[in-house]
């Protein structure tokens, strides 16, 4: 289903220092905003549990709350350790001031 695609929220539920984070099909994910720019992101840190939404978002980056890896909001690259990893990005659009996640590459890795 590569055209199925779900609203998480408004555009203006997202603030750029503040991350919305939302649960769609058992995956958590978080929706960063960089200038005019919206991108979703796995909101789980790969190296333990915690909510990279509720991290520190600084120049394009944010930081995982509690172990200190950074991974880069535009691509969900790992740029510091000990992330373990890159992280999942999703598909994203605006539709109407809101923002739509494609549901079918969500499941797909849930």
């Amino acid at each position: 289903m590569p055209d199925n695609w779900i609203t998480i929220c408004a555009v203006s539920d997202i603030n750029a220092d503040f991350p919305y984070a939302s649960k769609i099909a058992g995956q958590d994910i978080g929706i960063y905003q960089l200038g005019d720019e919206y991108h979703a992101l796995e909101d789980i840190c790969p190296h333990a549990y915690a909510l990279l939404s509720q991290g520190f978002v600084e120049d394009g980056k944010v930081e995982c709350p509690l172990h200190e890896a950074v991974f880069d909001i535009r691509t969900g690259a790992c740029l510091r350790e000990p992330g373990g990893r890159d992280i999942k990005k999703f598909p994203l659009r605006v539709v109407d001031q809101h923002i739509q996640v494609q549901l079918s590459l969500v499941s797909e890795e849930a």
